[in-house]
């Protein structure tokens, strides 16, 4: 619950003015009872002046209570609002600073559900506990007070029944806090199978598993529809028992007064207050029980959420790093990397070389050689294990963060673009970035071919995970979001995979031409996307194999001349 305090703090104020509102509602809620048993004093005794007074005070108090409970609702409301909606900004602010290493600590899907189930549950929390928290020690202690002032000769009912319900919520509600955990984490569950469905249903189709997809879902909707059950029975079969204590509890009380009426004339009027504080008793411990089950399943919420805003981004930039502009130099000194999760596995090892400002290099090998590894240290989406990577001259972990953004620029290879319009996914590689900037990249890209179709061209809508785009389209925008600032460094991550023969062998034309001051590093499953790079860098198993133009590899590298051949035999038997 600490982490929530600095929250609260923020609106301390209406923390307040809720809790007083609280507490006021309940006190004359505890009241009443007093007020109608005096209105039933006076009524027989006939005496009709106090009956108007104690009339009005009791209409007076029940409007005072309706107001006092409007405004509890009102600021506690206001407050959990406020409070989850601040945790919200922060529990989303935190994700994105986190490195890729850290998503996929957590997984995305994951991260997801904490966003956004789990923060209501904090909701859930937030809202109760000042409602509650409040009320329920008023009414209860109140309750308690009160009826045995009303008729102190049956003091022990509520003792009594006390220990009944006190023994009962624990048996049910210490229950309750196990299932609703295992709730938590099923809704868990199957919220990543949806999402994880829905993502892949093109795949699903492709392969007719729709069947199959709706039965493990069903399977997984089975396991949480028993688990509702068993908590609806749960509530089901409590709410009787409780309802017969109580009823037993106010039985036994009239019981007694009824017995001895004529010893004790005065309790006529006493004995329904006497019923009310009890009943009002009994009601503060089922909420109390209620209360504590429902705090158990958003402190599990709270505590998923918390363990991510403790974690600490796996990388993060020197804020006293100044802003200067970086050449398009790469250097790498020794390099070697494994990823967080599978320390004892380098998946660089011991790489060196340096690249000039304006090299074109392509990066070629077999699936799994470290290829995109390599690349993504540039912009330095994860650090090296060993050794030390350098752009412009100087060491990735000096620069600041802003300069290296300017200076990289990373197009990667599963094109993903956001819903908005084209222009709002360009202007995420240069938020100011004008019509003529875009229409520069675009053209770059080829993507102005199909942009210029549209009738309201780039404030055309691009759909939920850009569905009414080809794939070639897509990668054409997300080349042409790469592009629009210019970047002194730009990587393609096998960035022209989706397009035609044709198209690609323009686009890497016009980024030799357009882009001649830009280093440019090409990584490409196809030889021929990199054959007029400057030099080809050969990863195989982590190393660099051999280097050098496509023509002295073909003399000097077996490996790059077995990939070379087989892509040419496998092109030739195609067609």
């Amino acid at each position: 619950m600490k982490i929530l305090f600095p929250y609260f703090r923020r609106y301390w104020l209406t923390v307040l003015a809720a809790g007083l509102s609280v507490a006021a509602a309940t006190l004359t809620a505890l009241w009443i009872p007093r007020l109608l048993q005096s209105v039933l004093n006076a009524l027989t005794a006939n005496h009709q002046h106090q009956l108007i007074q104690y009339g009005v005070q009791l209409t007076t108090v029940g409007i005072l209570g309706v107001i006092f409970g409007i405004l509890a609702v009102f600021f506690a409301a206001k407050v959990t609002q406020g409070v989850t909606n601040d945790l919200r900004a922060d529990l989303y602010a935190q994700i994105q600073s986190f490195s890729y290493a850290n998503i996929n600590q957590f997984s995305a899907g994951s991260l997801v559900v904490r966003l956004v189930n789990d923060m209501n549950q904090v909701m859930n929390l937030v809202m109760n506990g000042i409602t509650q928290i409040v009320r329920v020690p008023f009414l209860f202690a109140g309750s308690l007070v009160l009826g045995v002032l009303t008729i102190p000769r049956l003091w022990w009912i509520f003792p009594l029944a006390m220990a009944l319900m006190i023994l009962l919520a624990w048996l049910v509600f210490s229950q309750m806090g196990k299932l609703f955990t295992s709730y938590q984490e099923k809704i868990d569950v199957i919220n990543n199978k949806a999402k994880e469905a829905l993502q892949g249903i093109r795949v699903i189709k492709s392969f007719n598993q729709e069947e199959a997809e709706s039965h493990r879902f069903e399977e997984r909707s089975a396991d949480l529809n028993q688990l509702n059950l068993r908590i609806g029975n749960l509530f089901v079969t409590s709410y009787p028992v409780f309802m017969v204590v109580a009823y037993a509890a106010v039985a036994l009380a009239l019981l007694l007064v009824g017995k001895d009426i004529l010893a004790h004339p005065q309790e006529v009027t006493a004995i329904s207050t006497f019923i009310t504080y009890l009943m009002q008793m009994i009601f503060a411990i089922m909420i109390a029980g209620m209360l504590l089950t429902m705090m158990s399943r958003g402190l599990v919420a709270l505590e998923r959420i918390s363990e991510v805003l403790v974690t600490k981004p796996a990388l993060t930039f020197s804020p006293d790093a100044p802003a200067e502009a970086l050449d398009g130099s790469v250097e790498f000194e020794h390099v070697s990397f494994a990823y967080p999760d599978q320390a004892d596995r380098l998946v660089l090892k011991d790489i060196t070389f340096k690249i000039q400002p304006g090299e074109m290099i392509g990066l070629v090998g077999a699936t799994g050689a470290g290829k995109t590894t390599l690349a993504q240290l540039i912009p330095r989406l994860f650090d090296p294990t060993e050794g030390t990577v350098k752009v412009g001259g100087r060491d990735l972990r000096e620069v600041n963060e802003q300069s290296l953004r300017r200076t990289v620029s990373f197009v990667l290879q599963r094109a993903t673009l956001f819903s908005g319009t084209i222009k709002d996914n360009l202007r995420q590689g240069k938020a100011d970035a004008t019509l003529r900037e875009m229409q520069l990249a675009a053209r770059l890209a080829r993507a102005d071919e199909f942009i210029t179709q549209f009738n309201d061209e780039y404030n055309h809508q691009i759909e939920e995970r850009s569905a009414n785009l080809s794939g070639g389209q897509k990668q054409r925008l997300s080349l042409a979001r790469g592009l629009i600032a210019q970047p002194k460094i730009l990587i393609l991550d096998d960035t022209t995979s989706a397009l035609d023969a044709e198209s690609e062998k323009i686009v890497q034309e016009a980024l030799e031409h357009e882009l001649g001051a830009t280093t440019t590093i090409i990584i490409a499953e196809k030889i021929m996307s990199v054959v007029n790079a400057d030099r080809i860098f050969v990863l195989d198993n982590g190393r660099i194999q051999a280097q050098g133009t496509h023509t002295e590899l073909l003399q000097t590298s077996p490996l790059y001349k077995e990939i070379y051949d087989t892509q040419v035999a496998h092109a030739q038997n195609f067609h």
